[in-house]
């Protein structure tokens, strides 16, 4: 089996596929893994580096993908800058794997088909047991929620502990954080770790017990019931007249914070508005929003996707980058997920076989035989 590892052309990405350990690995299990030029670098990882591990270096993006039974992506292929077609150079029969996006990429996915191209989307991976190593979406959510909060503190212009100083007694910063999901989770225990005094808020009364295991307090929301979550751990979708609920419970809370993360994100769909306009004009001058959910359009209704922007004193950012603000250890996790998904795929002969009635694979194939899979 040839594994190829192209750069990754997507804007502000500095993430590769893989990383030298897990391409050494592969190597070791009888894989042949290729890695285009330069892939590495924006994480740190260089030539030598690949080659050390046992990877062949090729400088021709044709060549490279030419040569593919696996093609190890993070972002969906597409057309380079330089007019390279990806997809059109994937040999009919190869696997794709990466974060296919596929709820917004429907003429991509209809390409992947046509070209009798394999396509697996990691976002799509199921949230159970088994799956557990392959779940793309958990690893990169921990990075977001770590940066998110790293970032926050940096545009607050507060410290974030308690400290006694010669000048006085500086009070701890205040942190709300609205979804206690994976990326939520982290984002409260670092800003724990760095001193702040924090809140957080989830529909899902079963988190209770987490949010405050990380030292966080919980905020109830008494009309909330024990069927808030779906089957794979994400928090059911509200509708309008319980998103004004949480609004009006939230406002109180919001109002004196001196730091905001938004994680609420339903898939494929629009992100809930969770912050009006009212609620950040009711904020503290110089505090900051952070929105995790700007790429789907915001969970604050002021969030501009990409941009910082200041209004009623109160900054709001819509980072787009956070998964790939760590791209060294990013590649590194996305490289094991990758690894344990190409293992889970591969017979005894250590071939990749695509079997649609395996649960895992079922759920995340989404072209497969000329026909895109993936009806949503």
């Amino acid at each position: 089996m040839r594994i190829v590892v192209p750069r990754e052309t997507a804007p502000d990405e500095r993430r590769v596929a893989m990383a030298p350990g897990i391409v050494k690995r592969l190597v070791a299990g009888g894989a042949s893994v290729a890695v285009e030029s330069s892939a590495g670098l924006g994480a740190s990882f260089t030539d030598d580096e690949y080659r050390e591990a046992g990877a062949d270096i090729v400088a021709d993006s044709s060549d490279l993908f030419r040569s593919a039974d696996v093609v190890g992506k993070i972002n969906m292929p597409g057309v380079r800058d330089d007019g390279f077609d990806e997809i059109a150079a994937m040999p009919s029969g190869a696997v794709c794997i990466g974060m296919l996006q596929p709820y917004g990429n429907a003429p991509a996915l209809t390409r992947l088909a046509e070209q009798g191209v394999t396509a697996v989307a990691l976002e799509l991976v199921p949230r159970t047991t088994k799956a557990q190593r392959m779940d793309a979406l958990s690893a990169f959510s921990t990075i977001a929620g770590y940066a998110g909060v790293i970032r926050g503190a940096d545009e607050l212009g507060k410290f974030f502990p308690m400290l006694t100083t010669a000048a006085g007694t500086i009070a701890p910063s205040r942190v709300f954080v609205l979804g206690a999901g994976v990326a939520g989770l982290q984002a409260i225990a670092t800003a724990r770790r760095l001193g702040a005094v924090v809140e957080a808020f989830d529909i899902r009364p079963v988190v209770k017990e987490q949010v405050e295991s990380l030292g966080a307090r919980f905020v109830d929301w008494t009309d909330s019931d024990s069927e808030r979550e779906t089957e794979g751990g994400y928090a059911k979708e509200t509708t309008e007249a319980e998103q004004e609920q949480i609004r009006q419970l939230l406002s109180d809370r919001i109002a004196a914070s001196d730091l905001v993360i938004t994680t609420a994100l339903v898939p494929g769909r629009p992100a809930p508005k969770l912050i009006t306009e009212d609620m950040v004009r009711g904020m503290r001058a110089g505090s900051v929003i952070v929105d995790f959910a700007a790429e789907a359009g915001g969970n604050c209704e002021l969030t501009v996707a990409g941009e910082t922007v200041r209004e009623h004193g109160v900054s709001i950012m819509g980072p787009l980058d956070l998964a790939a603000a760590l791209p060294v250890h990013g590649s590194e996790m996305y490289g094991r997920i990758l690894a344990a998904l190409i293992d889970h795929a591969s017979n005894e002969e250590g071939a990749i076989e695509v079997d649609l009635d395996d649960p895992i694979l079922d759920e995340c194939v989404v072209t497969h035989g000329g026909k895109v899979r993936f009806e949503a």
